[in-house]
């Protein structure tokens, strides 16, 4: 709590826009003609669109980079941190996030500043990407030995695109995940990118953690059911509502982001 206050000292329930990044170079759909001055092009003129709508942060992804992987390689972090770097808000804090490669987040975080990094961090689970195992043992280690024990670890207790491996509930997973593996923030998510959770196990996983500890919604928020789910959640983070058409890998859309802004505000 006390990293995520320090991020957000006088914002009672954030607003954190998504700067969805476009393809990296070698995957599949990476446009070549416009190499990665095109991926700094694109993503520098969303962020200027959520900053002028009024978030409270911003949150760098490489969500384009479809199919995903567990482990990014050496060009992949250096490409998001080159892209964080040249698009970062100078005047509000952001953070970062790798799907689905934890350590390569943390590294992009120590790279570029990054206030809070979001991630699954801990459970076993069965995904589109094969069976997938964080470890947030190390992940927290190597955020000491980095020397960024201020960096804030979002932690995502219902990741997008894949099931749990066992049979506790989301609830019970969470209060693990706060207690045993340390998370400063608790994230709820759908089934896939801009899919709502449903709003009674926001509720449940806001019950059953300490009451310190911020619970945010991190898929599927939109400016038509934003006012239910912040009854329950701290916050929330929101990219697809925000888009073009609402579709997740269009381009910001300013008539929408400030809609959005406008329902959560007034909610």
């Amino acid at each position: 709590m006390l990293r995520f206050k320090s991020i957000f000292p006088k914002i009672e329930k954030p607003l954190i826009a998504m700067a969805h990044v476009p393809p990296l170079p070698g995957t599949p759909l990476f446009d070549s003609a416009k190499g990665v001055q095109g991926l700094i092009d694109h993503v520098k003129r969303d962020t200027e669109l959520l900053l002028e709508a009024g978030f409270d942060a911003i949150l760098f992804c490489n969500e384009g980079d479809r199919p995903y992987q567990l482990k990014a390689g050496l060009e992949a972090s250096a490409v998001m941190a080159r892209v964080v770097t040249e698009c970062k808000p100078s005047d509000r804090p952001f953070g970062v996030d790798f799907l689905w490669d934890s350590q390569c987040a943390l590294a992009i975080a120590v790279a570029t500043d990054a206030h809070f990094m979001r991630e699954v961090i801990d459970g076993t689970w069965e995904s589109d990407m094969g069976l997938w195992q964080p470890d947030a043992a190390k992940l927290l280690r190597d955020r000491r030995a980095f020397g960024r024990e201020d960096l804030a670890i979002f932690a995502n207790i219902t990741p997008e695109f894949a099931s749990s491996i066992g049979t506790r509930t989301a609830a019970q997973m969470a209060r693990s995940t706060v207690v045993s593996s340390l998370a400063d923030v608790i994230l709820v998510s759908g089934p896939m990118a801009g899919s709502e959770p449903d709003v009674g196990t926001v509720a449940e996983v806001r019950a059953a953690v300490p009451a310190d500890i911020p619970v945010l919604l991190n898929t599927g928020a939109k400016s038509a059911t934003i006012s239910k789910y912040l009854k329950h959640a701290n916050g929330c983070i929101v990219g697809s509502d925000l888009k073009r058409d609402g579709h997740t890998w269009n381009e910001v859309d300013p008539k929408r982001a400030k809609q959005f802004i406008e329902a959560a505000r007034s909610a």
